[in-house]
Parts: structure tokens; C-alpha cells; sequence
């Protein structure tokens, strides 16, 4: 007779982590084609601004369907953490395929003409500020597909860490 072991906490952010990862993904992918098309970059956004409370429905799911309604602040954000950590890791290799053999400079590129039009039509700070990120974006354009790939897993995994604490305190229940 074999004893299962219970699945860890670790496990299930995994598993909606995964789910995360392929939520940002398919996000991802309205990003390039929204600047063709710009209800896809306004979808694109909306996406973005859902990540928080698909977070916190994942969250509270894991709670009251394999942790019996209990969570301590540490156990949620612990989950919460890992979770977005386990997406921005799936989330990196897509990253990566995409700047690597896809991409080809496009992306940059088109913030960089944007930029450029908008550059031609401010005056005073706000063209100052207009040739700043151009020139950070310059500076983008440099990295290498996997440089920036690190750049963007870090940028999601420090988000991630910011949008664990308030999910975790949101989530957590105490027991009665």
C-alpha cells in the first residue's frame, strides 16, 4: 500500500504559475500586433491591468479549495511570490524566442519612430524628456536577445514581489 503525499504549496504555484505564464504570454502577443492595430494594444493594456486580480483569484482558489480556507499572511504571499515567479520564468523563455527569431528590431524600432514624431511636435521640457527616452531606448536597442530577456524576467519578477503583498494580505484568513 503506498501513502501519496500531500501536494506543497510550492507545487500549486507552480501550476497557477504556469497558468500566469501562459496568461502573460498570450498578453504578450497583442503588444507587437497592437501597434498595427490599436484595439489590440488597448486589449493588450486591459491584460496587463488584469494580472492583479487573476493573481488574487488564484490565490484565493489555492486557499479555499486546498488549504481549507486558512491562510496566514506568510503562506499567501509565500504562494503569491512563487506563483509569479514560476510565470516570469515561462514567461522569459517566450521572451526570448520572440526577441531572438521573431522580433528582428521591430518592436524598439516602433517606439523609437513614435518617438521620433512626437519629439517633432513638443517643445521645452517636454522634448527634453521625449529625447531622454530616446536615448534609454538606444541604450535597449544595444542588449542582446538574452540580455534582454534577464532584463524583462527581473523587471516581472520585482513586479511579482510588489503584487504578492498586497495580494497576500488580501487573501489570508485567519482561522475562527
Amino acid at each position: 500500500m503506498t501513502t501519496e503525499r500531500p501536494i506543497t504549496l510550492q507545487e500549486y504555484a507552480m501550476r497557477f504559475g504556469t497558468y500566469m505564464g501562459l496568461f502573460w504570454i498570450f498578453k504578450f502577443i497583442f503588444l507587437p500586433i497592437g501597434f498595427s492595430i490599436p484595439l489590440l494594444q488597448l486589449l493588450f493594456i486591459l491584460m496587463t491591468l488584469f494580472v492583479p486580480v487573476l493573481g488574487y483569484i488564484y490565490a484565493r482558489r489555492y486557499r479555499n479549495q486546498y488549504h481549507e480556507g486558512n491562510f496566514s499572511f506568510t503562506q499567501a504571499f509565500s504562494f503569491c511570490f512563487l506563483m509569479y515567479l514560476f510565470a516570469s520564468i515561462l514567461t522569459a523563455l517566450a521572451h526570448y524566442v520572440y526577441f531572438r527569431f521573431i522580433d528582428q528590431g521591430y518592436l524598439l524600432n516602433t517606439y523609437l519612430d513614435q518617438l521620433g514624431t512626437i519629439k517633432n511636435s513638443v517643445t521645452g521640457d517636454m522634448k527634453i524628456s521625449v529625447e531622454q527616452l530616446i536615448g534609454s531606448l538606444n541604450v535597449i536597442s544595444s542588449l542582446s536577445s538574452l540580455q534582454l530577456t534577464f532584463q524583462l524576467l527581473s523587471q516581472n519578477f520585482f513586479y511579482g514581489i510588489l503584487l504578492a503583498i498586497p495580494t497576500g494580505l488580501v487573501v489570508m484568513k485567519k482561522k475562527n
